[in-house]
């Protein structure tokens, strides 16, 4: 069963249901961290989020508001649950996160001073129950791989193209961080599309520098620009412009979408996953792109391996939540067992 938000509030008392169409298992709470977004609910063992809530990160205002919003959402959902047991709590953060420790080791600037926050300290200090933190895109992996298209797959590669791009390779559930925390860092792999292109690490050449959402947006309007042609707000437009018939949208479609499939075809080779489920903003932008990324699978991929299924994510944001959960379920085999209630 995907994980998804399904609306359980009672009218009067707006807490969890513990009707018919009542939580499975004990609950965890869940919350996902983003630079952007901020998303707080209470999942339970079949995946599916329950009086999920959400706000603005404000970034902007450092690492002290980004905390604290948290704490003010996971306190708001807290409340709704009731008598139902919620064991603790599972976080999917921006950044790289230290491996048992859930400290913030490495951010961008999506998240100015994230870098030193010790997260899973702070969560736990203030909302007095056991946390685990991982990558948010490590948590929307493990989300992917048991709830989503992933589900009933051993080895899922989950790739997410967006603003970034990242990814996760999953194996019998468990995500494989590597030994720093910083496994997936697949936007900063070399693409030949890319070269001479800056990259957001300080780099160039790097998949993300043409791959990406903004990347889509500043190629279209460097390219755009001599030839008199307004530039492109996001990669949306450019999208948009495409469909009506621009070709020089066209083309930077069709090439950010041959790099990522032809890295994507590398990795398959390096790794032969079972499936590849494919995230992220840039995933629904339509035929055009999804065409071009197959392209570059095909163009890359060793014979034995091009009936690796490439999949559409199914759990859309909140696989994040419920992959953060799933990974704190698996760390506190103890209070699992013992049902213990907050």
């Amino acid at each position: 069963m995907s994980a998804s938000t399904v609306p359980v509030f009672e009218a009067d008392e707006g807490r969890v249901s513990a009707g018919a169409d009542a939580p499975a298992g004990e609950l965890v709470l869940g919350i996902d961290i983003g630079g952007t977004k901020t998303a707080v609910g209470l999942v339970d063992t079949d995946g599916r989020v329950w009086a999920g809530t959400s706000a603005r990160t404000p970034s902007e205002l450092g690492p002290e508001a980004v905390v604290e919003t948290a704490i003010r959402l996971a306190v708001a959902v807290l409340s709704r649950s009731g008598a139902l047991p919620v064991l603790g709590c599972g976080v999917g953060s921006a950044g790289v996160i230290e491996p048992g420790v859930g400290r913030v080791i490495s951010s961008t600037s999506s998240l100015p001073g994230w870098t030193g926050t010790p997260l899973s300290r702070l969560l736990a200090t203030r909302l007095r129950m056991p946390v685990t933190v991982v990558n948010d895109v490590h948590a929307h992996a493990v989300g992917e791989s048991q709830f989503g298209a992933g589900r009933g797959a051993r080895t899922v590669l989950m790739v997410t193209a967006g603003t970034g791009i990242g990814g996760a390779l999953v194996i019998d559930g468990t995500v494989q961080t590597g030994a720093h925390g910083a496994s997936g860092h697949f936007g900063h792999m070399p693409s030949a599309e890319a070269s001479g292109l800056p990259c957001t690490c300080g780099r160039s050449g790097h998949l993300e520098a043409v791959a990406s959402g903004p990347a889509i947006t500043s190629v279209y309007s460097a390219r755009a620009l001599p030839a008199g042609i307004d530039p492109a707000t996001n990669a949306e437009a450019v999208f948009t412009l495409a469909d009506g018939g621009d070709s020089l949208a066209a083309i930077v479609i069709d090439t950010a979408g041959m790099a990522l499939g032809r890295t994507l075809g590398s990795l398959i080779n390096a790794l032969d996953p079972d499936v590849v489920v494919v995230g992220g903003g840039l995933s629904g932008g339509g035929d055009r792109w999804w065409s071009a990324v197959l392209r570059g699978i095909e163009n890359e991929v060793i014979p034995m391996l091009r009936a690796c299924p490439v999949v559409p994510a199914e759990s859309g944001a909140d696989a994040a939540l419920a992959g953060a959960a799933s990974v704190f379920r698996s760390e506190h085999p103890a209070l699992i067992e013992a049902g213990a209630v907050s």
